[in-house]
């Protein structure tokens, strides 16, 4: 009699992957990004450099695109808003003074 029966199907259940698991990227879909990300760290020695945290930010965006990770906030990632998102977060931190009169 092999093992313990009793627990058999316990074996095989599924269970979800840990937060900061995700699929491979088999399809080479973000690549580019994964490959200019990696050079820039070598160059760099492994330091935390600004444009190597800019490149990696690009690599985490095309994976979210093509739903290889989930979608996440970037400062759950550990980086900056876009652009776009910091002017729409400053828009709602202003007073309604500065809207009506901060443009003169």
């Amino acid at each position: 009699m092999p093992g313990n029966p009793g627990n058999s199907l316990r074996a095989l259940s599924p269970t979800p992957p840990e937060r900061g698991s995700f699929p491979l990227d088999h399809d080479n879909e973000c690549f580019e990004q994964m490959t200019k990300y990696l050079k820039c760290m070598k160059l760099v020695n492994n330091e935390n450099a600004p444009n190597c945290r800019l490149l990696a930010k690009e690599y985490l965006r095309c994976r979210m695109d093509k739903k290889l990770m989930d979608r996440d906030e970037w400062s759950h990632l550990g980086l900056p808003k876009d652009s776009h998102e910091q002017e729409i977060a400053n828009e709602k931190n202003k007073s309604p003074t500065e809207h009506t009169f901060g443009k003169n």
